[in-house]
C-alpha cells in the first residue's frame, strides 16, 4: 500500500509551514506510523529542527543536480522517522527550470522508489512559487496550507489557491486541499473573524483543530526537539496531536 504524500506549501512566510510539517511527523512517529520527512526548503529548517545543522549536508540537492541515488540518503532521526535532507546545494534548483517538465518530475520519481515503505510522506516546501513547489504538487496528492490569523494570511491564501488551480490544469490531476489555522490569538477579536471567514469559504478544506499561539512551539526547535518532548502538556502539543489526528481521519471543522 502506497503512502499518502503531503505538501506543507504556503508562498507567505511566517504562518509556521515548517513548524506544521515537523511536528506532524513527529506525531506520526509517536503513534507508530511509518514517516518520511521531505526537505524541499533551501533554508533547510526541517532539517535543522529535526537536528542536522551541518551546513555542507548534501540531501535533495545531489539528488536533483547529479542524478544521485535517493537511497544513499535518507536518515533516520528516530524510531519511525526519517529524513530526506534539503542540502546545502537546493538553492541551485531553479535554474534548471529551463528543462521543463522532466526536471518537474524529479520528486515524483524519488518518492516512487520507497513510497510503500512509509504510511505518510510529509514534503516541507519552499515558501515561494518555483520548480521546487510544482516538484511537490506533481509528487503529492494532499496539500496541507498552514493560514496564521491574519488579514495579510488571508490575501495571500486567496493568491495561492489561484495559482494551485493553475497548477492542476497543468498537471492534469486534483489536489485534496486542508487548510489549518496555526499561531491563534485567543484574545485577538481579528483571530474570530479570520476563523469565521475561512469556515465560510472553505468548510470542506479547513480542518477541525486550530492551532493556537504558544511560545514552547517556538521554542522547541532550537533545541532540536518536537512540541511533544519539549513540553507535551503545553497548548501547542495538544493542538498539533489534534491536528495530526485531523489530517489522519480527515476531519474538518464542524459548521453551526
Amino acid at each position: 500500500m502506497s503512502a499518502r504524500i503531503l505538501a506543507v506549501l504556503n508562498h507567505k512566510g511566517g504562518v509556521g509551514k515548517t513548524t506544521t510539517c515537523f511536528n506532524l511527523a513527529c506525531a506520526y512517529a509517536d503513534q507508530g506510523l511509518r514517516v518520511l520527512a521531505i526537505d524541499l526548503d533551501p533554508q533547510s529548517h526541517l532539517s535543522v529542527s529535526l537536528g542536522f545543522k551541518d551546513p555542507d549536508l548534501s540531501g535533495m540537492d545531489d539528488i536533483f543536480l547529479d542524478q544521485a541515488n535517493p537511497l544513499e540518503y535518507l536518515i533516520n532521526v528516530r524510531e519511525g522517522l526519517d529524513l530526506m535532507p534539503a542540502g546545502y546545494r537546493l538553492g541551485e534548483i531553479e535554474r534548471l527550470a529551463a528543462e521543463g517538465r522532466k526536471q518537474a518530475m524529479v520528486l515524483s520519481k524519488t518518492v516512487a522508489l520507497f513510497d510503500t515503505h512509509y504510511d505518510l510522506i510529509l514534503i516541507d516546501c519552499p515558501p515561494t512559487s518555483g520548480l521546487l513547489n510544482f516538484n511537490a504538487l506533481f509528487a503529492a496528492s494532499e496539500v496541507i496550507i498552514p493560514v496564521s490569523s491574519d488579514y495579510l494570511a488571508l490575501h495571500g491564501l486567496s493568491q495561492l489557491l489561484r495559482t494551485l488551480k493553475s497548477a492542476e490544469r497543468f498537471m492534469h490531476k486534483q489536489l485534496q486541499l486542508w487548510i489549518v489555522i496555526t499561531r491563534y490569538a485567543t484574545r485577538r477579536r481579528l483571530s474570530s473573524q479570520v476563523l469565521e471567514k475561512l469556515k465560510k469559504y472553505f468548510p470542506r478544506q479547513l480542518l477541525a483543530t486550530v492551532v493556537r499561539e504558544n511560545a514552547p512551539v517556538a521554542e522547541s526547535p532550537s533545541f532540536g526537539k518536537s512540541i511533544f518532548d519539549y513540553c507535551k502538556r503545553c497548548n501547542g502539543a495538544k493542538d498539533y496531536l489534534s491536528l495530526a489526528d485531523d489530517i489522519l481521519y480527515r476531519r474538518v471543522i464542524e459548521q453551526g
